[in-house]
């Protein structure tokens, strides 16, 4: 486990939280005593994961700390969070030569310890985190609505069925004899495996070639827009295998996107 490595993707404008990310990039504001990053980096030091690189965009001069790898997405104001994540392809290159796995996270979120820790225990090549008791977690919060999580449905042996925003409805409509699957929400950490990353690429480059970065693919309007959910999407379309580890409290993680996620700080 001591060899796993990590990519924090954390090039986004941040623009929902403005004014608040006019000088800083949103992994920058505090929570609790530091900047939202820094609970992320310490977590992953926590579980030995040591080797940490960071893909940086808007206000990238502002990330600044010691010991960790940095790469530049340059056309941050133009792509989103799959294109940013191929900012730091020499990563995911490096830990296939190398043969070890690769932890990927989003930058605004806070995860307990423990997350990473069952994270690490599965042995399958392309793993999710999904939080199968999402609900709990918009409670009053009244500006992230619903509709804005990134859901997950899965089988009952924890295979990825399918994913993104305003999934589930439309799928159950689609596969009426699925009803025997759970979901959860898609928490924006994964890790995959030398062969995972792999398969990863694969599937990256086969789009990626026949694709300009304007077409429409899954859910994106563009390609270059595409989240990380479309491509995971758009690799079980073709058999490709993602698992999901679920872990089922409010208390172990939470995103932050918006003034008010902010101001109601971490999970007590």
């Amino acid at each position: 486990m001591h060899n796993t490595r990590a990519v924090i993707i954390a090039a986004g404008l941040g623009s929902r939280l403005r004014p608040l990310t006019l000088e800083l990039p949103k992994c920058m504001l505090q929570v609790g005593n530091k900047p939202l990053i820094q609970h992320c980096i310490d977590n992953f030091h926590a579980n030995a994961i040591n080797s940490i690189s960071v893909v940086t965009g808007y206000k990238s001069e502002k990330i600044n700390f010691d010991g960790l790898h940095y790469y530049h997405n340059d056309n941050y104001a133009n792509n989103n969070i799959l294109h940013s994540l191929m900012y730091a392809r020499e990563e995911l290159e490096k830990a296939i030569e190398d043969q070890v796995s690769l932890v990927i996270s989003y930058s605004d979120i806070w995860f307990h310890p423990s997350v990473i820790k069952t994270l690490l225990q599965s042995k399958e090549d392309i793993n999710v985190v999904v939080d199968t008791h999402w609900m709990s977690a918009y409670e009053g919060r009244t500006d992230h609505p619903i509709s804005e999580a990134e859901l997950a449905v899965f089988s009952k042996d924890n295979k990825l069925c399918a994913v993104g925003k305003n999934i589930i409805n439309h799928y159950d409509d689609e596969n009426e004899n699925e009803n025997e699957n759970e979901n959860g929400e898609f928490i924006g950490l994964l890790m995959m495996s030398p062969i995972g990353i792999k398969n990863f690429l694969d599937h990256f480059d086969k789009v990626n070639n026949s694709l300009s970065l304007t077409s429409s693919f899954q859910k994106a309007t563009e390609w270059q827009k595409s989240y990380i959910t479309d491509i995971l999407q758009d690799m079980i379309d073709t058999q490709i295998s993602v698992n999901c580890v679920n872990i089922q409290s409010k208390n172990k993680w939470k995103e932050f996107d918006t003034r008010q996620d902010f101001e109601r700080g971490l999970p007590l």
